[in-house]
Formats: structure tokens, sequence, C-alpha cells
């Protein structure tokens, strides 16, 4: 995964947009008072290089594998599918964090070059920085296991990647939508409300920046992760059978 040209794209579009997305925080918060930090701001809009970062990060974990014959190989030694399976996830996972910690620098090269905006206390606000970037690590986990399971149904590295995109739109973008439907009571379809408001992103999203740590999105995140990566340890092994 780490030598793969995909990776370092993924690294390059995303620092250059997290970058930009920063500047453009500290300007708006220049401009307007505000109760948010910089970090918080830049964070609202995490969805939009992951839904390409993460594709680009997974989808050569087994589809290429598969490609070229080396998961028949790979799974006559001694390791299992799970083991295999797993440790595509960590790999990506791992460079995933990595991405997003290096984003904790832009606080530290605003101070060292605009001066004038260091002074503002709310750029090294710790307590929203932390409880915003254990969001990004405890959704991260559903969102990269949600990449290996589409690169584990495909050969194609470019189908893997497409299939990875919309499944992340779905779940991201998707429960918005679905909380969003104008369902009026008596419909039939108040049941659907609940769920969807369960599962919002955003709404998870704006519940860790407030500091607002709530079990459900844990189990939600970790429990889908594991759900998908034993379906894909499932697939891996019919593939390679």
């Amino acid at each position: 995964m780490c030598i793969s040209p995909s990776t370092y794209i993924a690294a390059f579009l995303f620092l250059c947009f997290m970058g930009l997305m920063y500047l453009i925080s500290l300007y708006d918060i220049s401009l307007t008072p505000s109760q948010q930090s910089p970090t918080e701001k830049f964070l609202s809009v995490f969805w939009v290089p992951v839904l390409f970062m993460v594709p680009l990060l997974t989808m050569r974990s087994l589809a290429e594998e598969r490609r070229m014959g080396t998961l028949a190989t790979l799974m006559t030694t001694p390791v299992t599918a799970w083991q295999i399976v797993f440790s595509k996830f960590l790999a990506s996972y791992f460079f995933y964090s990595l991405l997003w910690v290096s984003t904790l620098l832009f606080p530290v090269v605003t101070q060292m070059y605009l001066p004038s905006v260091s002074a503002d206390a709310r750029l090294f606000d710790v307590h929203q920085m932390f409880s915003g970037y254990v969001f990004i690590f405890v959704s991260g986990a559903m969102y990269v296991a949600i990449g290996i399971f589409s690169s584990s149904l495909t050969r194609t590295t470019l189908v893997a990647g497409m299939l990875s995109f919309g499944m992340l739109f779905m779940s991201i973008v998707g429960a918005g939508l679905l909380a969003s439907l104008p369902v009026t009571e008596g419909s039939g379809m108040e049941w659907i409300l609940r769920p969807a408001d369960y599962i919002q992103t955003f709404r998870h999203l704006e519940d860790f920046s407030s500091a607002l740590f709530d079990t459900r999105p844990f189990f939600l995140y970790f429990s889908t992760a594991i759900l998908l990566l034993a379906l894909t340890t499932l697939v891996t092994e019919a593939k390679s059978a």
C-alpha cells in the first residue's frame, strides 16, 4: 500500500485541500466573530477529502492482489484470510490516521508565519481539537473498512474505487438526506427518521466538537467496521477458493 502511486496522490491532494481549508477558516474567523476554532471549522469539511482519499488508499488493497494472482498464493501460506484482511485494514488505517495527524501542524505553522493570528486563543483550543480528532479517528475505522470491503468485491482497482466512493457517499451524506425528508405524521414513514438521525455523520461531528462523548457513535463505527471486515474475510475466502 505504501509504495502505491495512488497512496502518494491521495496524501498530496489531501494535504493541499485541508491546508487550503485551514487558511479559509483563519480568514473567516478574522472577519466574523465566532466561538469556533479554526480547527473545528476546517474539520467540518472532513467528508470531502474522505470521499476521495479513502478510495485511493484502499482500492488496490485486495483488488490488485486478485488481479495479479497473488491473493491465491497468500492463501496457501500459514496465514488466514482474516489476518490478510486485517493487515490490509491496519496499513490503510495507519496511513489515514497519519495524514490527519499531520494536519495538527497547521496551527504550528500559523503561529510561526502569521504571528498576528497566533495571538487568538482559539488557534490552540485543545478541547475542541482533541474531541474533533477523536471523531475523525473513530469514524475513520468504518470508512477504511468500507474501502477494504469494496476492494474485495472486484479485481479492477477503478471499479473498487468507484464502489468505495459510492458507499462512502451514502454512509456520510445519505443519512443526512434521509433525516431531512419531509415526512408527515401518519404517512407510515416516520420509522425511518429515528435510525437516520442515529447514523447522521454530521450530528456525530457536532456532538464530538462540543465534547459530548456519547457511546453510541463509538459502537456504530466500530461495530460496522468489524462487520465489514468479517464480510471481507468471507468474500476473500470465497474468491480465492
